[in-house]
């Protein structure tokens, strides 16, 4: 089975926070929104959409304008070829830009929805103003004479780490998600393997299923 090795790219944070993710190619839009969230450490708390040679795509019930339904396409009918890329944009006021960048295309004998390979680095807090507000949290954080240090202390929680990754915990939650699953036979192809005869065979086709909400 084939499925596509990406590239996760946290834009304009420095040191970079990134992940890199083996994910069903057809996966559909709104399915790979869940495996990001739960890539980065994100809640799901706030709008996305993503920007592709097609155009945008957003969950339809955000009703941004100008965007298709993110549960009509998939990724691989978005990303073309290895080394190219789309974008993803996470909180619109934040604005948590990413990079999903194709690097390969791996064969699996095990179907799974997706799991992660590697990373770096925790993912931000939400609404801690985007990457400008983060850097700043980060600088604050690092030094004890700052005035914020022990506010923002305070806010992020003694247990926040900026340079955690936990790959076990990315994958126990991503192993939630299910696998592809073939679809059920309509009802005129099951109609018509009963008249062809117990020996016919009629095609199943891919799908795509989880067990994650889109929203809170």
């Amino acid at each position: 089975m084939e499925f596509f090795q990406i590239k996760l790219t946290l834009k304009h944070t420095k040191p970079p926070i990134w992940r890199r993710i083996v994910v069903a190619p057809e996966i559909r839009l709104d399915r790979l929104h869940d495996v990001l969230q739960i890539a980065m450490g994100w809640t799901n708390s706030h709008l996305y959409q993503f920007e592709t040679p097609d155009g945008y795509f957003s969950d339809p019930s955000f009703e941004v304008e100008e965007t298709q339904s993110s549960r009509k396409a998939t990724l691989k009918s978005v990303l073309g070829g290895p080394r190219s890329s789309i974008r993803y944009e996470y909180d619109f006021g934040d604005g948590w830009d990413h990079q999903i960048l194709l690097e390969k295309v791996v064969e699996l004998d095990q179907p799974v929805l997706a799991f992660c390979l590697g990373g770096a680095r925790s993912g931000p807090p939400e609404d801690c103003g985007g990457p400008w507000g983060y850097a700043n949290l980060l600088t604050n954080l690092k030094d004890p004479k700052s005035p914020e240090h022990d506010s923002i202390i305070e806010w992020a929680g003694p247990e926040f780490d900026s340079e955690a990754f936990d790959i076990e915990a990315i994958n126990k939650q991503l192993g939630r998600l299910a696998p592809p699953q073939p679809k059920k036979p309509a009802q005129k192809q099951v109609a018509a393997k009963k008249s062809a005869g117990r020996g016919a065979k009629q095609p199943r086709l891919p799908g795509i299923e989880s067990d994650l909400d889109l929203l809170r």
